[in-house]
């Protein structure tokens, strides 16, 4: 075998190695960028669940509070309110604009803002204080609140670690080749990082 065959076959297969490395690093980076996605839709999918329990007490939260608060009926409309207008959107995790995201956040905060205003007016009805239902119920809403400042959390950094995977590069040609693109946040509010109080 002459000189230039060798240093022929030498060359083909460095080219070989680097394609075979190169492949690698791709379908890595592509499964990597694939499982960050997968694990935003699951926080988003702990989100929209947290959210849909509370939309789910507020019926029965709005029925025992009727009962002893009947001059409150204002607060109570505008409780049922917010709720249908919050359980009306939807956001998919996967399509998701800054505008849609901003649009859901301040229809699931109108609702938690007139709960509390529902809550805070029962202080005005002692027997309802003391009402074993809405005892329960408010600690289940309590408890729920917490759950949403939780799964809202994890969904942050979900989006935070999947939008710096796709934009580091060199792993960002991978994103840019396959259709990866970022994903809109939650826009921060005052006083998000605290559960709101719902307590008497």
């Amino acid at each position: 075998m002459n000189k230039s065959a060798i240093i022929g076959l030498s060359i083909a297969g460095f080219f070989i190695v680097l394609l075979i490395v190169l492949f690698s690093w791709g379908k890595n980076s592509y499964n990597n960028m694939v499982a960050a996605e997968e694990n935003v839709t699951q926080t988003w999918s702990a989100v929209e669940s947290q959210y849909k329990r509370r939309a789910d007490l507020i019926p029965n939260l709005v029925e025992v509070v009727k009962g002893y608060a009947k001059h409150e009926n204002k607060t109570l409309t505008e409780v049922v309110e917010a709720r249908a207008k919050a359980t009306q959107l939807t956001v998919d995790p996967n399509n998701t604009t800054p505008e849609k995201l901003a649009k859901y956040q301040a229809a699931q905060s109108q609702v938690g803002s007139s709960l509390n205003r529902l809550l805070m007016s029962v202080e005005a009805y002692p027997d309802l204080k003391a009402n074993q239902n809405f005892l329960t119920l408010q600690t289940q809403l309590e408890g729920t609140e917490n759950r949403i400042t939780t799964e809202r959390g994890r969904y942050i950094i979900a989006i935070k670690e999947y939008n710096i995977l796709i934009r580091r590069f060199p792993s960002n040609i991978i994103a840019n080749m396959t259709g990866f693109e970022k994903k809109a946040n939650f826009e921060g509010e005052a006083g998000i990082e605290n559960a709101p109080q719902i307590k008497m």
